[in-house]
């Protein structure tokens, strides 16, 4: 088992937290860079935190190990919150406000000068338009950016920073790297033409969507764990028709988690997309929701890893994934989760007759 340990920072990380921690006590002024490069500067460690970035919302709650400092989140972040599991190990957390924002990252100025927060988590690199409504408020922001590992790494490091806890993100990134490297080690032995074309829909229902291999996360795990991009030609996120994915003809389709209505029915039900090989072999999968969905780079992506990994590739990679789940929420959120919450979080009363997916039912 690939398990969640404490162990000392070294090498970048212990680099990036070497000043910081010289510092001493949370109390004293905090400064560090944004991946904006941006000067953010907190006289102390940040005790209100607004994340209109959606995944940020949960990871905050776990790197700060409550729901105190979290006090504006995005809709759809909150809708993870009331939809998975975190509203159930935080109950409060359904109580924070999420009118800060729209679903699309414009800032709702009046509600966030309302919540009085210490920081502002935004987008980066997607105009000055949902930035300037904050920084013009006299609100402290910090911006990220999304599109890789490497980043996501580097703004949970911000982010533990700013909440004062800059130690919480070792063990974290550590355990993060273990996985990563573990499949990348395990995936050598695959050749070429054994990798399947994997097409994940990040939406299905109103519109549907794929993505390109550039600077998509979906698609970074998938080749990771050993699939090929059945979407790669696309130039970034675009609409899509059920022909386009006939013609792909993906051996296994990951279907998101956002949609809470969507399952995998879609496609088994629907006369092109049943006529896929994904479909005529059981190979179509709903993404899991746990503390937050598995889809996006969040605190729990390793788990996401490792039970795409065991999907994609089922003769190459065995990982317990119930097993490493139970360490690391307890890493996580210090929670002890029940073989019920498990059930939940990996959909197998909606998808356990899928194919390989009994691996993943209580032993």
């Amino acid at each position: 088992m690939v398990r969640l340990i404490r162990i000392a920072s070294r090498g970048l990380l212990a680099a990036a937290l070497c000043g910081f921690l010289a510092h001493g006590a949370a109390a004293e002024e905090i400064v560090f860079k944004d991946q904006e490069n941006r000067e953010v500067k907190l006289a102390r460690a940040a005790q209100r935190i607004v994340s209109i970035v959606i995944p940020m919302a949960s990871t905050v709650i776990a790197l700060d190990g409550s729901t105190k400092k979290l006090v504006g989140m995005n809709p759809t972040a909150k809708s993870a919150v009331m939809e998975g599991i975190l509203g159930k190990i935080f109950p409060e957390a359904k109580d924070i406000a999420s009118d800060v924002t729209a679903p699309n990252f414009v800032p709702n100025v009046e509600a966030l000068t309302a919540a009085n927060p210490d920081l502002v988590i935004q987008w980066g690199g997607r105009g000055n338009d949902i930035v300037a409504p904050i920084t013009n408020a006299g609100l402290t922001t910090m911006l990220i950016l999304y599109g890789t590992e490497e980043l996501t790494r580097e703004y949970m490091t911000m982010a533990s920073r700013a909440l004062g806890k800059p130690e919480r993100i070792v063990e974290l990134v550590e355990w993060r790297d273990r996985v990563q490297k573990d499949i990348e080690a395990r995936a050598t032995s695959i050749p070429e033409d054994k990798r399947p074309n994997v097409l994940y829909l990040g939406r299905a229902l109103s519109d549907i969507s794929a993505s390109g291999t550039k600077g998509n996360y979906n698609a970074w795990y998938i080749e990771l764990a050993g699939g090929k991009n059945a979407s790669a030609e696309l130039n970034g996120t675009v609409s899509i028709n059920r022909e386009q994915i006939a013609q792909w003809d993906p051996e296994v389709i990951f279907l998101n988690a956002f949609e809470a209505k969507l399952n995998v029915d879609w496609v088994y039900s629907d006369p092109v997309l049943s006529l896929t090989k994904a479909a005529k072999n059981r190979r179509v999968y709903k993404m899991p929701l746990g503390g937050y969905r598995w889809d996006p780079p969040n605190q729990e992506s390793p788990l996401s890893w490792m039970w795409t990994a065991n999907l994609i590739q089922p003769d190459v990679f065995k990982y317990d994934v119930r097993a490493e789940m139970k360490t690391a929420y307890r890493t996580l959120y210090n929670y002890e989760l029940t073989d019920a919450d498990i059930d939940g979080i990996l959909w197998t009363a909606e998808q356990g007759g899928a194919a390989n997916y009994a691996q993943f039912k209580a032993k």
